[in-house]
């Protein structure tokens, strides 16, 4: 049988690397895409070739694919062609890359420019991924999509307004709570054909470079804890774990789960589900119910 095949955007750094490493680690064959290929091409330490080299390194299947992910005119379906003659049918698809955040700019200052890259990069780009694996994912009867978001879609709350460090992230934490929205729809579409798709958020944040910079001193999480969360919503059963909008560690807590390193070879230490302490866990902030029973009168092909 051959090995599952994953894309993973953003995977020449941070999260979308640690989850890159720890998916292949499962031998699962891994799309890394960014559009840093080697070191020294970005502004931040990290690239592609790093990535691919880890995983091979420590035994796994990879390849490196260099693509500007926010750019309107990408063809991202010739993108996602190019992955399947390289490694096979896509099965797994992790949407990690994010435009600038730009949380240093007032809501009014934002200019139109940085809001349609946002809109293009966090959403569109997602969007147009998405809509290129599904027929493949549902002539297999199976495929995983899993959308990273961030803890900043959660509504400030007031008055009063407590301060923030990143004010209101108008612009990045809207469009990551469309993510949010989008993925509870996709999720109820796609379920009658074994296609699970989620978010996944840190609990805390996670001390990347790019993140350590925007908030000095932040409470943090591993990589580790991120990359087990996303193994788990990119492996589990499609016909139960589904639609959600989770949060890293009150995810494995609730499975369960060891944390293991990105190689999969070690367990991280404190970071185990009995380590792991509730009251610090965010609130789910969309309040999940079930959907009431719609009248069969309402149904396609419903008298009445």
């Amino acid at each position: 049988m051959s090995p599952r095949v994953a894309v993973v955007t953003g995977a020449a750094r941070g999260i979308g690397r640690a989850i890159a490493r720890r998916l292949a680690s499962e031998q699962i064959a891994v799309a890394a895409v960014s559009r840093t290929l080697r070191a020294g091409d970005g502004a931040l330490a990290g690239s592609l070739e790093e990535t691919v080299a880890q995983i091979r390194e420590a035994g796994g299947t990879a390849a490196a694919f260099a693509a500007d992910l926010g750019r309107p005119e990408l063809d991202r379906a010739a993108l996602i062609g190019e992955i399947e003659q390289t490694l096979g049918p896509v099965d797994i698809l992790v949407n990690n890359v994010a435009a600038t955040r730009r949380y240093d700019v007032p809501f009014e200052e934002m200019t139109r420019e940085w809001f349609q890259d946002s809109v293009e990069t966090n959403l569109w780009n997602t969007w147009d991924l998405i809509r290129t694996v599904v027929p493949g994912m549902k002539a297999r009867g199976a495929g995983w999509i899993l959308n990273i978001s961030s803890r900043q879609a959660g509504p400030r709350v007031g008055p009063p307004f407590a301060f923030h460090p990143l004010a209101g992230s108008s612009l990045y934490g809207g469009t990551k709570a469309m993510l949010d929205r989008i993925t509870t729809g996709a999720a109820m579409e796609l379920h009658p054909f074994g296609i699970a798709v989620n978010t996944l958020a840190p609990n805390r944040g996670v001390a990347t470079e790019h993140a350590a910079g925007a908030v000095p001193g932040w409470p943090s999480e591993p990589e580790e804890t991120m990359a087990e969360a996303a193994l788990a919503l990119c492996t589990g059963d499609p016909a139960e774990l589904t639609g959600r909008v989770a949060y890293s560690l009150p995810l494995l807590h609730e499975l369960g789960r060891p944390v293991r390193t990105a190689d999969g070879a070690a367990l991280v230490p404190g970071w185990q589900p009995e380590d792991l302490d509730p009251a610090g866990f965010l609130a789910d902030y969309l309040h999940f119910a079930p959907a009431p029973s719609v009248p069969a009168s309402l149904l396609p092909g419903g008298a009445g």
